[in-house]
């Protein structure tokens, strides 16, 4: 109860200010109110192209998140089994890890379709931030319990299980927590560049185009709570599997 109210309290704090900022500027082309911004949302909520482009704009980010997590995941195992593969692999990812989030999306314009280029930048986000964690938890096994289930010869499924998976779990948990916020807000940017049809992103868009400040604030709620609820979620899937594995041992 005492955690409710005061995230009760400080919405109420960031509502009141917001509404001295709407005071303050008296012009909603440049900051709309709260009650404005409000209305919007509700007049959004009866429309089903609201939830056909919140749908459709999750299931792209999502899809890309899980794709980056894979092959991040992959890359980290082939890379700490293999100098040569890391060799030929650590400066692909420092160069991706370095690029613009809007040089890629200009890029993907060329190879890909319109409806496919959030979930590739989405995917290209989260790969470097799990190869580079995976990779740390590799490298964190103990060395004296690997040497230890090579004296036993226990089966590779074995060792995934009850050593490597238990050193990489933390760090996996923490890589996915990071940058499926990252993909989130990247895969948004995305739509706005390339305006995909029936999504976040173009509505975002065309709230720029047309000086529809409201619907624009609108817009960037609906992407903070789309945000915040992918997060929880995550979270408890993180915290799900830790008790599962606890009650497993």
């Amino acid at each position: 109860m005492k955690r409710f109210l005061r995230a009760l309290l400080a919405a109420a704090f960031w509502l009141a200010v917001w509404e001295c900022a709407y005071l303050a500027v008296g012009k909603s082309i440049l900051v709309p109110s709260p009650a404005e911004v409000a209305a919007v949302l509700w007049q959004l909520a009866a429309e089903p192209v609201f939830w056909l482009s919140a749908v459709k704009s999750l299931a792209r980010v999502v899809a890309g998140f899980a794709l980056g997590v894979v092959l991040g995941a992959g890359l980290a195992v082939a890379t700490s089994a293999s100098a040569l593969v890391s060799a030929l692999f650590r400066p692909v990812v420092a160069v991706i890890r370095a690029t613009p989030v809007a040089s890629f999306i200009i890029l993907a314009l060329v190879w890909l379709r319109t409806g496919q280029i959030p979930a590739f930048t989405s995917m290209l986000i989260v790969l470097p931030v799990v190869w580079a964690n995976v990779s740390e938890g590799i490298a964190s096994a103990d060395p004296q319990l690997l040497e230890m289930a090579r004296a036993y010869k226990m089966s590779r499924a074995a060792k995934f299980k009850d050593l490597w998976f238990p050193c990489v779990r933390p760090y996996l948990e923490s890589a996915a927590t990071t940058g499926l916020g990252m993909a989130w807000k990247a895969g948004i940017a995305a739509e706005v560049i390339v305006s995909p049809k029936n999504s976040i992103g173009a509505a975002l868009y065309d709230s720029k185009i047309y000086l529809d400040t409201p619907g624009l604030f609108a817009w960037t709620l609906v992407v903070i709570a789309l945000s915040m609820l992918l997060e929880y979620l995550l979270r408890k899937a993180a915290s799900f599997g830790r008790r599962r594995a606890h009650a497993e041992v």
